[in-house]
């Protein structure tokens, strides 16, 4: 399979190339049709060479997943991955919600990239305000307060920090005092990042502090025990799982982030703020022509990006341990989900959140040491950055840039 994919994705792109046609979907195409099928699927592609689409595309990566899932069934049948379906569900559920809060991080790294052209360094750190803030305002300061405020305040806090921070660091990018602005806001955000890392823990410690759980789940039966599709266990109970174990602090917050983004969603396309921050976008000229502040513009996406990030750290502190230091993961995470879904795609952003939890689940889940496989689960990230910057540079959502836009979503 690794063989075929290699040769697959090598010579397709040559043959494109060749005959002057698009390369920029070959390699991936080539790579997944070669490890799905081999020489018999990478044969008529390399005589017809069709135009590459959507559902070229899709098939043979389906076809390869498939693939190695059967090698690995085959090659270790008694893994839990391959013998235990409650276990699998439980796996398949809890990367789905690890992938949306993910993704709902990445979305505010996305939204600040499209808007301003440049990649902020700090959001990890605001994810780690975001938690701090809930922390102190629910378990310290104001013992019993509804979790609510608590976040509130986390998202009022950074939203503030976000606006004030590009008003007086990134506007000067835009008026022609900074000769080299892409170096310039990749080192002016790290060195955010860098004192708001140590600002906390000179001022909070270094010790790791946790939210108490904001509310516990209700105890429901759901299917009833009389729906007739039910599997009976051993122990005569109706169940369709043996258990799916679920974390309520994470479901809760995969819940908070899907309302969140739709509310978002509806912000960027019904409102005339969002729909002005879209505009800024997709051309900073043409909207600044339409009667659009570009630089307000800045400061509200800036703004929003980082609340973004600390309503994620507000939601988590629950889960979690919280240190100063806790945003560095999450912030590589970002990094790698939104080169997988798209620089500049919301949609992409929370696709590639998903397969991000997915792929971080099935990996844990799948390797027998449990201590091994918590220590493999930063590796996931980087070999889902790197298949995808060899096979599909652009993400799977992303655009061509042009006419001096960043992205649109």
């Amino acid at each position: 399979m690794i063989l075929w994919g290699v040769v697959g994705g090598l010579v397709t792109r040559r043959i494109y190339l060749h005959k002057d046609l698009d390369t920029s979907n070959s390699v991936f195409v080539g790579s997944m049709l070669g490890a799905a099928t081999g020489p018999v699927g990478l044969a008529p592609l390399w005589i017809k060479t069709p135009e590459v689409n959507k559902h070229l595309m899709v098939w043979p990566a389906v076809g390869a997943v498939t693939l190695i899932a059967f090698a690995f069934a085959f090659a270790d049948p008694s893994n839990n991955c391959v013998s235990n379906g409650s276990f699998v569900a439980s796996q398949i559920t809890n990367g789905i919600i690890l992938g949306i809060i993910y993704g709902f991080m990445a979305l505010g790294l996305t939204l600040i990239f499209s808007i301003l052209g440049v990649v902020s360094f700090a959001h990890g750190e605001f994810y780690m305000i975001g938690g701090m803030v809930t922390y102190f305002v629910t378990s310290v300061w104001f013992p019993g307060i509804y979790p609510v405020v608590g976040i509130f305040a986390a998202c009022l806090v950074t939203f503030a920090l976000g606006a004030a921070f590009e008003r007086m660091f990134l506007t000067p990018m835009y008026e022609g005092k900074i000769e080299r602005p892409v170096e310039y806001g990749i080192l002016v955000t790290f060195g955010l990042a860098f004192t708001l890392q140590y600002f906390i823990q000179a001022t909070v410690g270094a010790n790791p502090v946790k939210a108490r759980r904001f509310f516990d789940f209700p105890r429901l039966r759901l299917p009833s025990a009389e729906d007739p599709w039910l599997i009976k266990t051993s122990r005569g109970n109706m169940e369709l799982f043996d258990t799916v174990s679920i974390s309520n602090p994470r479901f809760v917050a995969a819940v908070a982030c899907v309302l969140v983004l739709l509310s978002l969603l509806y912000f960027l396309h019904r409102t005339w703020t969002g729909k002005a921050l879209r505009a800024v976008s997709l051309d900073r000229e043409a909207a600044a022509i339409a009667g659009i502040n570009p630089d307000r513009m800045n400061m509200l996406a800036f703004a929003l990006g980082g609340m973004i990030a600390a309503l994620a750290g507000a939601l988590l502190v629950q889960a979690f341990s919280w240190l100063p230091q806790v945003g560095a993961i999450p912030a590589m995470r970002s990094f790698v989900i939104i080169v997988l879904g798209g620089l500049g795609s919301l949609p992409g952003a929370f696709i590639g959140g998903i397969i991000v939890g997915l792929v971080e689940a099935a990996g844990t889940g799948c390797v027998p040491d449990a201590q091994k496989a918590a220590s493999y689960i930063p590796a996931y990230g980087m070999i889902v950055l790197t298949l995808t910057l060899l096979l599909r540079p652009t993400g799977l959502l992303g655009r061509r840039f042009s006419g001096g836009a960043h992205g649109k979503f």
